[in-house]
């Protein structure tokens, strides 16, 4: 309109970055960061991410440059969150359940400068690098992030505090120039000769961080336990979420039921998130891991519907449970079923049933539907007609780093398509039935078939193989491989076992192993659904590993 004009005064570029800058000032002396007997305060954290910015400046980080990091959630991966995006770069958290291999792989493609290990995974590190050396790759810098506890081990590697300490104290914030640019690099569960790097920006993080505080119901001041893997689209943008209300982020190494009641015990835990792995781990745990709950704990799950008595349990034991669902594109929640006042009435069985939908869009999403991937019209309200789940709106992915086809195709018709297959009910709520390219979702982790079975194939006596999910009471699901043998070959399941475990991350390995041909219909494909449904019939497993029927 005439007299309209935007400039310094009415926009700025959004960036979570912001959320920083505010809470050091209205919560300043408030704890921000939580780890043991480690503890630092909102203007302290500030003050560690701006010399975090500097110091990734002065070893020559510019902007755009990719820094990746391998760390569990501890305070130096928490601030690589906002101190990476101050130096105008751009951060890679990379999954600690991988092997060397699938690191130098992610390592070479986003082409990273710096990888941040937490010492912990410093021989995977090690291995990657080396991997790239033998390869004639450009090996990035390593830092190792260590427990203060902790003495140095034999090594050459920069360390992360006294990277801090090369802080100038002149710096200024590198801001984005425009707030499409990218902020952080996430992969996907892709093969590891075609792995698919989703691009965020700080416009996608700081709406979806918002909508996160607002599914969540987060108000000012919450204590957010870490028991969602940071690495995980950064932590369902959650890092950037708790920071936008001056929250205390507790951080977790490793992700146990009694340290899950400790840290809830001790530092009055408001809020938390996880697979219903973790709800699972919560309701089973020991008598002797179990410890009263100060106040209601509102946890967000994601991964998989979870199942209505494992909802039923954290409900008695003080939990609220909100189920949200999306994906790496959508920057982690894309959807939560939001619970309406009505369903009070319904029977608990009921409850936990509209519970596991996935609901609607969040305020953050512009509009979630089910369409015909065909003719991209939307089905019919029913429940019963399938097709599959699309999403457009702002807190969609930028798209697919050095991949402009596979982006192309992901937003094919103007929407995004997620490859899931849903159903919408009467009242506009979408519900998965099943996952197009089958995905086995195990422990919240996206794990393929089609590479697990690539493995299966290489070996020597397997003529054919297909993998399924199978129910699993501990990780939700795990691979169980169906395998058919070559003619007077003779492998055990625990041989098989053990030949992926050596060809891929422990996780990704089967736990099963059937022997038998495959059902196949009549133009050759195997029928997956046919597998599945004999999973089904074996029962969950209930220990951690196992080999055979």
């Amino acid at each position: 309109m005439e007299g309209s004009i935007r400039c310094s005064a009415n926009y700025v570029p959004l960036s979570p970055i912001s959320f920083l800058l505010r809470s050091a000032i209205v919560y300043r002396d408030r704890a921000s960061v939580v780890y043991g007997d480690i503890k630092f305060t909102w203007r302290e954290t500030l003050e560690r991410c701006i010399s975090l910015a500097s110091s990734l400046t002065h070893l020559g980080i510019s902007r755009g440059d990719v820094v990746a990091a391998l760390a569990p959630n501890i305070p130096a991966m928490y601030e690589l969150h906002f101190g990476v995006p101050m130096a105008g770069a751009v951060l890679c958290t990379l999954n600690v359940r991988h092997d060397s291999k699938m690191v130098s792989v992610l390592l070479k493609h986003s082409e990273a400068k710096i990888i941040f290990v937490d010492h912990q995974f410093l021989d995977v590190a090690r291995g990657a690098i080396e991997i790239l050396s033998k390869m004639g790759s450009k090996v990035p810098c390593l830092v190792l992030i260590l427990e203060s506890n902790k003495s140095s081990p034999s090594t050459n590697c920069l360390e992360y505090e006294r990277v801090l300490a090369m802080a100038k104290p002149d710096f200024e914030i590198k801001w984005p120039n425009d707030e499409w640019d990218p902020i952080s690099l996430n992969y996907t569960s892709g093969t590891t000769s075609s792995p698919k790097g989703v691009v965020y920006s700080h416009r996608g993080a700081y709406l979806n961080s918002l909508a996160a505080v607002l599914l969540n119901e987060m108000p000012s001041m919450p204590v957010y336990l870490w028991t969602v893997p940071m690495f995980h689209c950064n932590g369902w943008c959650l890092t950037w979420a708790v920071a936008a209300q001056g929250g205390t982020n507790v951080c977790l190494r490793n992700v146990s039921a009694e340290g899950i009641f400790d840290n809830i015990s001790q530092q009055h835990v408001t809020h938390m998130g996880g697979a219903p792995t973790i709800l699972n781990m919560i309701v089973n745990a020991p008598a002797s891991a179990r410890q009263p709950i100060p106040g209601k704990v509102v946890v967000m799950t994601g991964g998989a519907p979870p199942p209505p008595q494992v909802l039923f349990k954290m409900e008695e034991l003080g939990f609220g449970v909100t189920h949200a669902y999306g994906l790496t594109e959508t920057y982690g929640p894309g959807t939560v079923c939001t619970w309406k006042p009505e369903w009070n009435s319904l029977s608990p069985e009921a409850q936990a049933k509209i519970k596991s939908r996935q609901g609607l869009h969040h305020l953050g999403m512009e509009e979630v539907d089910i369409k015909d991937p065909n003719t991209m019209k939307s089905v019919p309200p029913d429940a019963t007609t399938m097709g599959e789940v699309m999403f457009r709106g702002n807190t969609i992915m930028n798209g697919y780093l050095k991949d402009s086809k596979a982006t192309e195709e992901a937003f094919k018709g103007g929407w995004f398509r997620s490859g899931d297959l849903g159903v919408k009910h009467p009242d506009g709520y979408i519900e998965l039935k099943d996952r197009s390219k089958d995905i086995i979702i195990s422990g919240g982790e996206n794990i393929s078939s089609i590479e697990v079975e690539s493995v299966l194939f290489s070996h020597p006596a397997v003529l054919e193989a297909a993998v399924v999910g199978r129910p699993d009471k501990h990780w939700g699901e795990t691979p169980c491989a169906f395998v058919k043998l070559k003619d007077g070959c003779n492998v055990s399941a625990d041989e098989i076992i053990k030949y992926c475990r050596d060809h891929l991350p422990h996780y990704m390995a089967p736990r099963t192993v059937v022997f038998e041909d495959l059902p196949k219909t009549s133009t050759g494909k195997t029928q997956k659904f046919v597998l599945k449904e004999k999973t089904k019939a074996m029962g969950s497993l209930t220990k951690r590993s196992t080999s055979k029927l």
